[in-house]
């Protein structure tokens, strides 16, 4: 009888979930099915496509009236002093804004409580009741320092004064919360080399709390853009009261706030890349580079 071989016994099949990486044998990695998110997604996009679609062939809307107005000479000096009004108003608030973060910041109990009452009183009233106190001070003030507040607190006077006062109310709180974010290391090792006190802020306290600052003071920006349309009920003509003021002539109303609308839309846009950019500049060397 011829000798019988035993042929080796024959390695198992890998498994599916397995793959030969040489000689070695790995688990498979297998990418996660997210299903439910590709369907939201989906959803989300048909709804918005749907939404646009209407805003778009809906002649309720009377775009080619918008167009017709939106570069008019009456909406864009209401734009321009829009601009005008937020900048220095954004500007003055944070100026007294940093004043005021100062005093909180004093170790003098005085310079605290006159800081803090400040910021409590600008905060607690709604700065359309302020605008109104301003627009009325002549009742109370007939005259300051022997000049008649009639002649003196025109409407664009009163605007920049109540919106820098409540503005600055914010910014020092803004600002406070920034110089706080620097650790106290940072100005002891600054102390330590015989910096003055000057010098300190500027070179290692300033750059630092910038990063802190910036992005609520950006928001600050936006919103003290787009809240300037209040002044409008003081007679001030901004934006928002230069189109009210054509669609009470034309009866027009939805194309004119389509127009203010779209307007404040790309302004803010346009701030919203510029902060983007200067918060980039900031965060250099830090994770928030990117």
């Amino acid at each position: 009888m011829p000798p019988q071989t035993v042929s080796p016994p024959s390695s198992p099949a890998p498994s599916p979930s397995l793959v030969k990486d040489g000689d070695e044998v790995v688990p498979r990695i297998v990418p996660v099915r997210r299903t439910g998110r590709w369907a939201a997604a989906v959803a989300v996009l048909v709804l918005l496509a749907l939404a646009l679609d209407s805003v778009i062939r809906n002649d309720a809307f009377q775009w080619d009236v918008v167009l017709s107005y939106f570069a008019t000479v009456p909406v864009l000096r209401g734009l321009w002093l829009t601009l005008w009004l937020t900048a220095v108003v954004v500007v003055l608030g944070f100026v007294l804004g940093a004043l005021l973060a100062v005093l909180r910041l004093s170790g003098n109990p005085v310079l605290q409580a006159v800081g803090w009452g400040y910021v409590w009183l600008f905060r607690s009233t709604p700065i359309l009741v302020q605008l109104l106190f301003w627009f009325n001070i002549g009742a109370l003030y007939p005259q300051i320092l022997g000049v008649s507040t009639v002649s003196l607190l025109g409407p664009v006077t009163i605007a920049v004064i109540g919106l820098t006062l409540h503005e600055a109310a914010y910014a020092a709180e803004v600002v406070r919360g920034g110089i706080l974010s620097v650790e106290r290391g940072q100005v002891e090792a600054a102390q330590s080399l015989g910096l003055g006190p000057w010098r300190r802020f500027r070179r290692i306290v300033l750059p630092q709390a910038m990063r802190s600052i910036v992005p609520p003071a950006g928001n600050m920006l936006i919103g003290t853009l787009k809240g300037t349309s209040i002044v409008s009920i003081i007679a001030v003509q901004d934006l928002l009261y230069s189109v009210q003021l054509v669609y009470h002539r034309t009866y027009q109303v939805i194309p004119l706030l389509l127009v203010a609308t779209v307007w404040y839309a790309v302004v803010t846009t346009l701030l919203s890349i510029g902060q983007r950019y200067v918060e980039r500049y900031y965060a250099r060397g830090t994770a928030g580079a990117r």
